[in-house]
């Protein structure tokens, strides 16, 4: 059995996993021929991702890691 302090500092070290992670925002989506895509705000800049690439990132990936290149303005 966990003591509490094992047990307390898991769960902040959770939390503070958490916190460190970026933020995925989805803010376009599109389902063509089969194939899905998503246009995703990270760290404030966009990006066309498909699926794999949307897991990914919501894994805690950066942009850069996926070397993603960000989406021209519409």
């Amino acid at each position: 059995m966990a003591s509490p302090v094992t047990s307390q500092n898991s769960k902040r070290a959770a939390v503070r996993k958490a916190l460190d992670r970026h933020k995925v925002y989805i803010t376009a989506q599109s389902f063509s021929a089969g194939t899905y895509s998503a246009r995703v705000l990270v760290d404030g800049e966009a990006y066309w991702v498909d699926e794999f690439r949307l897991a990914q990132l919501r894994e805690g990936l950066t942009p850069a890691e996926l070397e993603l290149m960000p989406a021209a303005d519409d």
